[in-house]
């Protein structure tokens, strides 16, 4: 009787953890199906051609797979790129603002107002501003990621507990020091955070600029090149592709967070 007390305890545990997968899967799957029914078509009066079935955009990507694959491998060198060098640049502000507070604040406010600058209005100015296409696109998914790190890392090497700084200083620690034991190690999480958001933003940054860019590859320039000359199911596999993209590039920086975690607290 105790076992199966245990057995029955341990399941009604396990159960919200598996509603909460099995509940957006069948939500998915429920949506999937309208689509392949052509419900969604009924409802918002459009043809077969304009929005395709998902079988048949599954069998063009499985056709297409080498091309959208290649220019999935651009897309992502793009965004890691630009994730880099943006999350780099913003953290380097953040720990500049950290040791000049009257300078910092001001500088934190002037980088935030990037936010505001919509992708779509920057790329062409990177465009202009850049002889190379690929320099053009790194630099807008590296202005798009700045700012978020640059926020993040700031809140975290400041986010001290006042008794922490009281201790450091009781012991005659230095500046740099005090950077090193207590602000940077707590800002790692506030770090992985703006690392994941930007995950999306850089996903975002890159298309978009491969949309209005020169250059003749990446995900952005098919899904133009594919839509405007109306082979509907091939750009919405070229978007299926830039999901795919996007999941592992955000599961990648989810396990990185993982390990830094782990090494954290041993």
């Amino acid at each position: 009787m105790s076992h199966f007390i245990r057995f029955v305890s341990k399941a009604a545990a396990k159960a919200p953890r598996a509603l909460d997968v099995a509940l957006p899967f069948l939500f998915g799957v429920l949506v999937i199906f309208l689509w392949e029914a052509k419900v969604f078509h009924a409802l918002l009066d459009v043809k077969v051609l304009q929005l395709p079935v998902p079988t048949r955009i599954v069998g063009v990507f499985a056709e297409n797979l080498p091309k959208i694959a290649a220019d999935a491998l651009v897309t992502l060198g793009t965004a890691a790129r630009g994730l880099a060098i943006g999350s780099a640049i913003g953290f380097c502000v953040a720990v500049a603002a950290t040791f000049f507070p009257r300078w910092g604040y001001g500088s934190l406010t002037v980088i935030s107002a990037f936010n505001a600058i919509p992708v779509v209005a920057l790329s062409p100015i990177m465009n202009v501003w850049f002889a190379s296409p690929q320099a053009a696109k790194t630099a807008v998914v590296s202005v798009v990621c700045m700012v978020a790190m640059a926020v993040n890392a700031y809140r975290g090497l400041n986010d001290v507990k006042p008794f922490s700084v009281d201790l450091m200083r009781s012991y005659a620690a230095s500046g740099p020091t005090m950077f090193l034991r207590l602000r940077l190690p707590n800002s790692v999480p506030y770090v992985f955070t703006a690392i994941r958001i930007n995950v999306a933003s850089a996903m975002i940054g890159a298309i978009v600029s491969e949309y209005f860019s020169q250059a003749s590859n990446g995900l952005g320039y098919g899904i133009r090149n594919r839509l405007s000359t109306g082979q509907f199911p091939l750009g919405w596999a070229y978007i299926i592709g830039a999901s795919v993209v996007g999941i592992l590039l955000y599961a990648a920086a989810s396990a990185l967070e993982s390990v830094a975690a782990g090494k954290r607290k041993a």
